[in-house]
């Protein structure tokens, strides 16, 4: 498939310099990065859904605290005055 894409010049200059640093065709290293990114995006909304489900269990079966327990407990974490 061929897709064209119209980029910028700094950006098209940055992935030449990129590619020609790691001894790669730019087209190659366009492919790397776009399967990277759509590789890690999957993962990271499974990992959201996941983690929202979570909570709402977590939620059900009363296993939660309030928003100032919760604050308190950040402002100590974190040395913040209140």
């Amino acid at each position: 498939m061929t897709i064209t894409l119209n980029l910028s010049p700094d950006l098209e200059a940055k992935l030449q310099d990129k590619a020609s640093q790691e001894g790669k065709q730019i087209n190659q290293l366009i492919t790397e990065l776009l399967t990277n990114f759509i590789d890690w995006e999957i993962e990271d909304s499974k990992e959201a859904i996941k983690g929202i489900k979570q909570g709402l269990t977590d939620f059900e079966l009363g296993n939660y605290r309030s928003f100032d327990e919760f604050s308190e407990e950040q402002y100590k974490k974190y040395n913040l005055s209140s």
